[in-house]
């Protein structure tokens, strides 16, 4: 497996020149860096007008490895060539480094670059990427592998002291000032020479960046998307390392590294719907910082977000009377850290008569709004504390829970709100205390324990009686001049008292499943189930070739193929017991096949694109150009068994009997349109939030030539 590293934009505010200084100081060898022995210059090469200087240097390092490693691999030192290419006309200097030693069974890069801050031209950035590969290291991979990324973290977290540390050199022997490059006055007999120094510039082209050699531009050239990795950017593209302090926390470099990845990978592929930072940054943490899974999770988590618009529910939805006056919970200041701090009277909350009068849809999406609202109450205290904090304290009083409260359809609710909020906002949690818990509370903690991360469980502090009035309790985490009042505290707390709901406010189940359906269909997306062989298919007639078919959908769940096919002649309309055993309603979810199965392919229909498989969590938007009048039939058909879930934890489904779903099933969410071909163009600007895959592959299919043009437009608009 190839482990990468990728630094934020490390921020001098020195000027280049002065950097440069103490850069150079670096070398032949470094005492700072007990590894690097020395080094030698194997190449040299410096322009006319002194503007660009390439240097090649043989490194030699004395890698902190085990004896018997060494002696198996028979070395003792390990060499790498470096090559430094400064332009100082531009104020860039770009690094390379690859290993020479075991170069057939390691293979090692790293580029570094530093550049003039692109907002003040007397600061300096610095940004570094590296790459290892190991082939085969005699059976010792993976110990090899290790060995090098600690090192390699090692030196990266000293980097910037070594710079600043000649710096402090350089002012002590009284240089504080270096004047930048300037054209060597030009007479007529060095123009010739000029022109020569010119040639000989540009025949280096394979050891300098191209854009550096360039007459005219600015510094600022080289931060454009076309030039060698790693750039520097705009800051809305590129992470500072003291933003990350100074909003994110103190990360390791591979942590930082993790997160600018998946960062970055985000915007290629999700754009437009890109979570903040520190909410990126909360999906790493969550599944410690390896990024396949985190990726994995927090792709299902926006397209849950987008089905469900909970981007702006806080904007956009109000809660209903009744949970304003029954649910007893509410914010109430913050913690000793500055965590935003909820408080929770659950023994005095009438469960029973919530899930009666509002139904679990309702109760869910004021626990979403909750969430919601604590994440930006986070923002607000990291800028109030002037320091990062990205969760916050919840405190649960139990006095009051009995036995009324472990009614099923309660706890089902209660369960399916905790696996909801575990998946979508992962390390969100700082600390939970829960007290005066009574002796019931060991039943209700063992149903809703097993759906408890591990990471999360291990925040929660349970006081039985008084104790949290006792050394170690609550005064430990929460000032004593806002402890609520109910509490033996000194602070009047606004939390609502709950109580009973009134029965006069219960609800049918068909008014409930209603106002459900009003509750998760504000949108124009239409949700389908796909079921093993049973694929969810719908029709779109053509009257005029060459209209274009468009569409957008996100797999919520499992894993499905996507085809388009062709018929001259209408489907029969599906019958009403189609799926058979597989039957299911839902108030957001359907099933139609249209396809007979008599119909054989090539005869019947025909297939006018290759098909295409999704992955759970993926977006997918595309379009095709019509060839044939006729009826264009989209099916979403059953790839596989639906992807195993990051997380160990069971799910609510296969613990109530009465949540059963069959195994084989996936779950679309859809929107196509049909347009002109001429209105293409202007129409697809909806359609530009991320990557389509399928249209990229189109390109490559048998089909039309227009559906071909179609593709390579749609490819072009989305890259």
């Amino acid at each position: 497996m190839v482990q990468k590293y990728q630094s934020p934009v490390r921020v001098y505010k020195y000027p280049f020149e002065l950097i440069m200084a103490a850069y150079e100081r670096r070398f032949p060898t470094c005492p700072l860096i007990p590894m690097f022995v020395g080094s030698d210059t194997v190449n040299e090469f410096k322009s006319e007008d002194g503007a660009i200087h390439v240097i090649e240097r043989r490194c030699k390092l004395d890698v902190d490895a085990p004896r018997l490693l060494k002696k198996i691999a028979g070395v003792d030192y390990v060499y790498f060539v470096q090559k430094n290419s400064l332009n100082s006309r531009e104020r860039t200097l770009h690094i390379e480094a690859y290993n020479e030693t075991f170069s057939n069974r390691v293979i090692i890069n790293e580029h570094c670059c530093y550049t003039v801050h692109p907002e003040n031209e007397d600061w300096t950035c610095f940004e570094q990427s590296a790459s290892l590969d190991i082939k085969s290291f005699f059976g010792f991979e993976s110990t090899v592998e290790k060995i090098a990324m600690k090192q390699y973290t090692s030196n990266i977290k000293k980097g910037k002291e070594i710079i600043e540390y000649y710096l402090r050199q350089l002012e002590e022997e009284g240089i504080t000032f270096v004047p930048r490059w300037t054209p060597p006055s030009i007479t007529p007999s060095s123009e010739t020479s000029s022109s020569s120094c010119k040639k000989q510039a540009a025949s280096m082209a394979v050891v300098i960046p191209e854009a550096a050699l360039k007459e005219g531009l600015s510094g600022d050239a080289l931060s454009s998307p076309s030039a060698p990795e790693p750039v520097v950017g705009t800051p809305d593209d590129k992470l500072d390392a003291d933003y990350i302090k100074r909003y994110l926390g103190d990360l390791t470099p591979l942590q930082e590294s993790c997160l600018i990845r998946l960062r970055q990978w985000l915007q290629e592929t999700h754009k437009g719907k890109i979570p903040k930072d520190e909410h990126i940054l909360r999906f790493l943490r969550a599944r410690d910082f390896n990024i396949d899974k985190a990726r994995e999770i927090m792709c299902q988590s926006l397209t849950w977000r987008k089905q469900h618009q909970v981007d702006y529910i806080l904007e956009t939805w109000t809660p209903p009377q009744v949970l304003q006056d029954y649910y007893a919970g509410g914010w109430h200041h913050h913690d000793k850290d500055g965590r935003p701090l909820y408080v929770l009277r659950l023994g005095q909350m009438d469960t029973k008569g919530l899930v009666r009068a509002l139904g679990e849809e309702a109760l869910l999406r004021y626990v979403l709004s909750i969430n919601e609202e604590g994440l930006r109450r986070c923002e607000e205290n990291t800028k109030v504390f002037g320091r990062p904090i990205s969760s916050w304290t919840c405190l649960v009083d139990l006095e009051g829970l009995n036995m009324r409260h472990l009614w099923r359809p309660g706890v089902k609710a209660l369960l399916r709100i905790i696996e909801v909020v575990e998946a979508n906002y992962p390390e969100t949690l700082g600390r939970l205390l829960i007290l005066r818990a009574p002796r019931v509370f060991p039943v209700l903690w063992t149903l809703v324990s097993p759906f408890i991360d591990d990471n999360t469980r291990r925040k929660f502090l349970i006081y039985a009686g008084n104790d949290y009035q006792g050394p170690g309790g609550l005064l430990d985490y929460i000032d004593k001049e806002i402890i609520p009042d109910f509490l033996s505290g000194e602070c009047m707390c606004e939390v609502p008292e709950g109580g009973l709901v009134p029965k006069s406010l219960y609800r049918t189940a068909e008014e409930l499943e209603n106002e459900d359906l009003k509750l998760w269909t504000e949108t124009i997306y239409q949700s389908a189930s796909v079921f093993k062989g049973a694929p969810h298919e719908i029709l779109i007639q053509i009257v005029d070739a060459s209209s274009v078919i468009t569409w957008d959908f996100d797999v919520c769940k499992g894993d499905i193929v996507f085809n388009i096919y062709h018929s001259k002649r209408s489907p029969q309309p599906p019958k009403k017991d189609s799926l058979g055993a597989h039957s299911i309603t839902s108030p957001g979810g359907n099933n139609v096949q249209l396809i007979d199965k008599v119909w054989q392919l090539g005869r019947d229909y025909s297939m006018v694109e290759s098909p295409l498989i999704c992955k759970e969590g993926e977006s997918v938007q595309g379009s095709h150009v019509t060839r044939w009048p006729g009826f264009y039939i989209l099916q979403w058909k059953f790839h596989s068994m639906p992807a195993c879930a990051a997380s160990s934890l069971p799910r609510v489904d296969d613990v109530l009997a009465s949540l059963q779903v069959s195994s084989h099933k996936c779950k679309v969410m859809y929107y196509t349109e049909v347009i002109g071909s001429e209105d293409f163009r202007g129409s697809m600007t909806s359609l530009e939030s991320s990557h389509s895959g399928f249209s990229q592959l189109s390109a490559a299919t048998t089909s039309s030539s227009q559906s071909h043009s179609s593709s390579m437009i749609s490819r072009w608009r989305f890259c």
